[in-house]
């Protein structure tokens, strides 16, 4: 929670005495809000915009593990009923992740669906990196999930398999030794996943034209954790082959594997988890940033249209 003291509405325009009390008051909030209970884990964001229900989303972030709650918090803020939810690393879960079984995110997924401020009658996904592939899993295989959006995500299995039920969707695999080492040391792993043999028919690839609701697929062009505008291009070879109609794929020049909020800086490299060394992401500062500003909004009237949102996407300010 992001917490105003002074110079806000109808707070103090001046500050002399802090007084805790105030604070105090916010802490409580805090202990008062409601979390998931059992092995789900995140924060359910909910907007003070009016009364609610109001639709629900699911966020689910990638590979890093761990709780990630600003783009639920942002999402909230736009009239959406968010869970900002951990799949992994981060308290009571699993220190690290072997295959994603998706009875997790389905109990995740009926916690939403029976909450009292999301409206339904189905909700959305938000994911990017595995996220997304995980968001596209679950609009595969789950019911009531009205709209997804994946950000760079591959709509495959890749280095971990998924599991739902008795069906087991084998990964892609990858080959270290694709391995390209820029000048600055840092490594760049674009092309070390095994090539898509078959195509839109590959058997790791996910079933997406199972999906009840419409995708979105957000791709940076120059995403350098994986062929993110080749990928979305299969995915919408599968759809189209299984009768659906062409998916909405919105392709950014210049732009990276960490696609953000706006105003987010780019993150041009960091240390990857599986290979524990620092990696290339992609994206050039300026295109980057612009992309992160238009996707903001085209992920904001996406929701809108198909969860039954409120239209109401002002040039975004954070």
């Amino acid at each position: 929670m992001a917490l105003a003291y002074h110079n806000y509405e109808d707070l103090p325009k001046g500050l002399e005495i802090l007084h805790l009390e105030y604070f105090e008051e916010a802490v409580n909030y805090l202990l008062d809000h409601p979390q998931v209970k059992g092995p789900g884990v995140g924060l359910l964001g909910t907007s003070k915009g009016g009364p609610g229900p109001f639709p629900g989303i699911i966020d689910i972030f990638g590979i890093g593990g761990g709780l990630v709650e600003y783009r639920a918090s942002l999402l909230a803020g736009h009239g959406f009923a968010t869970l900002a939810l951990a799949y992994y690393n981060f308290e009571d879960l699993p220190k690290e992740i072997d295959n994603v079984d998706l009875d997790y995110f389905e109990e995740a997924l009926c916690y939403m669906l029976q909450h009292s401020e999301v409206k339904g009658p189905g909700i959305g996904l938000l994911g990017i990196s595995l996220g997304a592939d995980i968001c596209l899993s679950m609009a595969s295989f789950l019911k009531n999930i009205s709209a997804t959006v994946s950000i760079n995500g591959s709509g495959f299995s890749g280095n971990k398999g998924i599991r739902y039920k008795q069906t087991f969707i084998p990964p892609l695999g990858h080959d270290l030794r694709r391995i390209k080492v820029a000048f600055s040391g840092i490594l760049d792993i674009v092309d070390i996943r095994n090539d898509v043999v078959g195509g839109h028919e590959n058997p790791s690839m996910i079933p997406m034209e199972k999906a009840q609701g419409p995708i979105l697929f957000i791709v940076g062009q120059d995403d350098h954790n994986w062929r993110s505008e080749l990928y979305a291009q299969i995915a919408s070879e599968r759809l189209q082959a299984h009768g659906k109609e062409k998916p909405q794929i919105i392709s950014y020049p210049g732009t990276g594997h960490y696609i953000e909020p706006p105003y987010f800086p780019l993150c041009p490299a960091s240390i990857q988890k599986l290979l524990n060394k620092p990696v290339i992401w992609g994206g050039e500062p300026r295109a980057h940033s612009k992309a992160q500003e238009d996707a903001w909004k085209q992920i904001l009237t996406f929701f809108c249209k198909h969860l039954g949102g409120t239209q109401n996407i002002a040039p975004p300010k954070l």
